[in-house]
Order: C-alpha cells, then sequence, then structure tokens
C-alpha cells in the first residue's frame, strides 16, 4: 500500500477512553503477571492505531498546510495529544504500581520501567489546558512559517528556496538573500516575539505546576533522557568552547583565505569555496534515484530497506509554497514504514537531507520489524540522532553518485560544517537554558543574551548589519526552539559518536557498519550511554572526547586539502 492510499480515520476519544479504563482494570484485577503483560499489549496494539491516525494527519498537514481538512484535523489532534498522554499515563502508573513488578521486568526489562518512571513525571491533569495551548501555539508558528515567501528577482518564491542564493559564489546575491530572508522575520517580529514568549511562560507554568523550579528539568523529562542530565550537558558545551571553538575558528581562517575576503561576514559563512559549493548534479529525481542505487550498495540490509521506502512513495522533497519547513522521519506503526519529510532547495544540505532522514528511516523500519513494546521501538533523541548522522557519514563512498567531479568538495564542506555545527548547537542549547531559567526576560534580551552567546561559540561571526540577524534574532529561525525544547544538543552528542563511527570506517568499514548496526538494531532496549559502549565509541561528554575528535577530524582535513 503506497502512502497516498493510506486512508486516515479521526481517533474516537470517546472509544480510546473507553479500551483505557478496561485496560486499567484488566491490570489492577490480573492474578499473574501474564494476564497484565497480554492487558499491556492489547492496548499498546490500540495506541499503534492512534499514533498511525495521528502522524497521517501531521504529515499530510505539513506537506500542505492550507489544505482545510488536515488543518482542522491537524487543530483537533493537538487538542486531543494531551488527554491521550494522560490515559497512557494511567496506564503506565498502574504498571509501576503492580504489586508483579518484579516478574515484569524480568519479561520486559528494567529499561522499560526506567522510561515509565521518567514518563509518568512528565504530565499530570493539572496541565492539561496547558499542554493544549502549547500544542496550538508551536502550530502556529510552524503554519507562520510555511507562509513565509519572498520576492526574489520578480518572483515569489518560499523562504527555503533561498538556499541556493545564500550559497551563490556572488558575494552581493549572498548578502541580498540574507537581506530577504531577514526582512521577512523582521515583518513578523511581533508575532514571532509574542509567541515564543507565550511558549515559554506556558512552559514554565507547566514545570512549576509539575513542582519544579522552572520547565528545565520537565523538559528534559519529556525527551526521556535516562543516562545524562544537565551536568553531562553542562560539560559537552564546556568542552565545545574550550577545546573545539579554536580549531574551528583556525579552519573559518582556512575558509576566509580560500574565499579571498578580508573578513569573513555572516553571508560568507556558508560559502566554503570561492567557486561556489558542491551542489547535487542534477535534480531532485536524480538525486533520489542515486540514494536508491547507493542504498542497494551499501548492505543487504539497506537494499531491502530502500526498496520498501520508495515502493511505498514514504517521501515528500520538493518545495513549495504552503509546505512546512524544515526535515523529518517519523513513523506509520500499523504499516510498520517510516516516512521521509524535507525541502529540497538545489544545495547539498538536499543530500544530507536524504541520507540523514534515511538513517532515521532505517532505524523506525527495523525496529518495526523487532517484537519490542512500542516504548522500547525507538532510543532517546540523541542515539536516534546517532542513527542519521552516522548514515550521513556511512554513505560516503557513494556520494560520487551525487557530486560527480564535485564530490572532493562535498567532503571537505560536510566535514567541516560538522565541526561548526557542533558549536551552533551548544549555543542553542545554552540559550535555550538561560531562556527558560530567567523566563520573564524580554524580547530584546533574549536577542542580548544571543549575541552573547555568539562571542562565545562563534566569535568569527561578523554581521555586517544584516536586518534580523544583526539584533541578535537569528535564533527565530531554528524551528527546534520554539517546537522541541532542549532537544537541539542531541543532534551534537549524535554528530561526536557519527564521527568517531565515521574515522574508524576509514580503518574497517565492514566493521564500522557491523557496529552502526548493533547500535540501531538494539533499538530502545540500551540507554544511549550502553549503545555508544556497545558500538565502541566514547561518550561525548566523557573528558576529553571532544578533543580527541576534533583533532582527529582536524587531521583529516589537513590531509586532505583541494
Amino acid at each position: 500500500m503506497t502512502f497516498s492510499e493510506m486512508v486516515y480515520t479521526r481517533p474516537d476519544l470517546e472509544e480510546i477512553k473507553n479500551l483505557a479504563a478496561v485496560t486499567l482494570s484488566k491490570i489492577e484485577s490480573a492474578s499473574n503477571v501474564q494476564e497484565q503483560i497480554c492487558a499491556y499489549r492489547e492496548f499498546d496494539e490500540k495506541n499503534n492505531e492512534v499514533s498511525t491516525a495521528c502522524n497521517l494527519a501531521y504529515i499530510r498537514h505539513t506537506i500542505d498546510t492550507i489544505d482545510p481538512f488536515y488543518d482542522a484535523e491537524n487543530s483537533y489532534i493537538d487538542q486531543i495529544t494531551p488527554l491521550l498522554q494522560d490515559m497512557v499515563q494511567q496506564i503506565h502508573f498502574a504498571l509501576l504500581q503492580s504489586r508483579f513488578r518484579p516478574e515484569l521486568e524480568a519479561q520486559l526489562g528494567r529499561l522499560l520501567f526506567t522510561n515509565l518512571e521518567i514518563s509518568v513525571r512528565t504530565m499530570k491533569s493539572d496541565i492539561l489546558e496547558l499542554m493544549q495551548e502549547e500544542n496550538q501555539l508551536q502550530s502556529a508558528y510552524q503554519k507562520l512559517c510555511a507562509s513565509a515567501a519572498v520576492e526574489w528577482n520578480g518572483e515569489r518564491i518560499p523562504l527555503p528556496k533561498l538556499g541556493t542564493f545564500k550559497q551563490s559564489p556572488d558575494r552581493t546575491i549572498r548578502r541580498a538573500a540574507y537581506e530577504a530572508e531577514g526582512r521577512w522575520f523582521d515583518d513578523h517580529q511581533e508575532d514571532l516575539d509574542l509567541l515564543y514568549d507565550r511558549l515559554v511562560k506556558n512552559r514554565t507554568a507547566q514545570g512549576r505546576t509539575m513542582r519544579y523550579k522552572n520547565f528545565i528539568p520537565l523538559g528534559y523529562d519529556r525527551l526521556g533522557r535516562n543516562c545524562w542530565g544537565q551536568d553531562q550537558a553542562a560539560s559537552f558545551r564546556r568542552q565545545i568552547a574550550e577545546d573545539l571553538v579554536p580549531v574551528i575558528a583556525r579552519i573559518k581562517k582556512n575558509q576566509e583565505r580560500r574565499l579571498g575576503v578580508d573578513k569573513l561576514k555572516f553571508y560568507d559563512d556558508t560559502l566554503l569555496f570561492p567557486d561556489g559549493n558542491a551542489a547535487p548534479q542534477g535534480t531532485a529525481e536524480d538525486i533520489l534515484a542515486a540514494g536508491r542505487e547507493t542504498y542497494h550498495e551499501l548492505s543487504a540490509e539497506t537494499a531491502d530497506f530502500v526498496d520498501f521506502l520508495y515502493e511505498m512513495e514514504l517521501l515528500d522533497v520538493h518545495s513549495r509554497e504552503g509546505k512546512a519547513p524544515g526535515g523529518y522521519c517519523t513513523d506509520l506503526a500499523v504499516y510498520k514504514a517510516p516516512f521521509i519529510f524535507s525541502n529540497f532547495n538545489g544545495t547539498s544540505s538536499d543530500v544530507n537531507v536524504l541520507t540523514h532522514e534515511a538513517g532515521h528511516a532505517f532505524a523506525i523500519y527495523r525496529a518495526a520489524r523487532k517484537p519490542y513494546p512500542s516504548i522500547l521501538k525507538n532510543p532517546t533523541l540523541e542515539a536516534c540522532e546517532t542513527h542519521s548522522i552516522t548514515m550521513e557519514f556511512l554513505t560516503a563512498p557513494w556520494h560520487h553518485r551525487f557530486f560527480g567531479p564535485l564530490t572532493g568538495k562535498h567532503e571537505i564542506g560536510h566535514c567541516e560544517d560538522g565541526l561548526s555545527f557542533l558549536s551552533y548547537c551548544c549555543m542553542v542549547d545554552e540559550f535555550q537554558h538561560l531562556i527558560y531559567g530567567s523566563p520573564d526576560m524580554t524580547p530584546a534580551q533574549r536577542n542580548e543574551t544571543w549575541l552573547t552567546l555568539e562571542g562565545k561559540y562563534r566569535p568569527w561571526t561578523d554581521f555586517d548589519n544584516l536586518p534580523f540577524y544583526s539584533r541578535g534574532a537569528g535564533w527565530q529561525s531554528k524551528l527546534h526552539i520554539y517546537q522541541m525544547p532542549f532537544y537541539y544538543i542531541d543532534y551534537g552528542m549524535a554528530q561526536t559518536v557519527a564521527f568517531q563511527l565515521w574515522l574508524a570506517s576509514m580503518d574497517d568499514r565492514d566493521d564500522a557498519w557491523a557496529r552502526y548496526l548493533r547500535f540501531v538494531d538494539a533499538a530502545g532496549t540500551k540507554t544511549f550511554a550502553d549503545l555508544v559502549e556497545t558500538a565502541g565509541m566514547k561518550l561525548p561528554y566523557a573528558p576529553d572526547c571532544i578533543k580527541e575528535v576534533g583533532q582527529a577530524v582536524s587531521a583529516w582535513l589537513d590531509k586532505n586539502p583541494l
């Protein structure tokens, strides 16, 4: 069955309530552990149907935010999701309180119960209305950004399509593209400031209702972090600032010399070579075709996966007006299927997004075929991002299919971007800690905070009076800050592990692939720390990890100049 043939049916809230009540009764009255496991698995199956319906509506809404039917369905799901989560929480709480808990742990695994303990800390009925409002605000931000279009050379184009011009070898065009982007954000400054202010205050109210000082601990619990916390995040950020920022600064100096500019400006940052960055050779369809060939040759496991992905039409990659920004991969549990969403813009990011989201999709595809409970199908998010970012690097031997004679450029650019990204993701993470630690900041104070962090994590940045960016509002273009608080550092953790597996693959590709596959196939049955150990890697926040990775990647760059 292809994606277009999948039938959406609105989840019936009353039906789900009744099933949840029956499940609770069965768990509480069970005379043995098997009766409880059976009741839980029955509910889990029904929950998969509900999540599939919700994700179908979400995907179709983001594909076309103007579609009135799915716009209404998305709003409905925003309303019922907190209620559904509350029902699931009640069942989780019943399992945690079970008199058969030792037997349950023996059969289902201790980690499942660790995850349940975290899960039940994330909500109670007192915050349901706040959660509904939060969903509405997040959807409003997404819908506003989906409407973003600018006049460019007499044509109205969606914002993502400026990506090509932001990497133009012509410095004047690059600056103009950033100016056009900045004007759109400046024109919507009031809406963006208000939305974020309401989100911060809403989430802070949720945290305090849950008896936390602020939203930060609740934000961590919502991400299900089960083996590291704020101290480890701070250690990771500190290592990046102390050990990696100087390495990146040196790379930026090299870039400045390559481009032949007196001083690197913000609008120069994404142009890595004076004659232009490596761009994919061919159309979006050519990229997709090359992707299929790549995964056929990478391994037997990925060959089966990519055929399933393409034959069921589980991708939407073309940018168009009305389509939500960004990219993501989600699952359709009933169909044991992933779905990839992105916005191609004619730059190397098209290939990076395809390989990145395919890493998520591959992990979803593999986990869906294992007998794990739904709560263990996916690991925590830094591990999920390791699936995807590592895939970007392990497909390197096939990048020539996408870039042809520009492959060498792409490899260097991808590597340099990966290092630079680590400083950016830490800046995003520290910004959010500061914002939610002082939730009464004004919009101007938030922008001042961002500019201060620019000096810490990207001291080479010169905004050259660009609108939007020079006033410190650049963070507002980062969807994660509005929609997924504290998520972004997970990409940095994953990038660090991905670099390690990539370096290992250059010594023994087959061994590196086997280690990656072990990491993927464990799904959520292990913590991130255990998964990294299983793959023979060093934890990103472990002492000296960043120094070692930075030195190794920097040495590779020095040995592979163009």
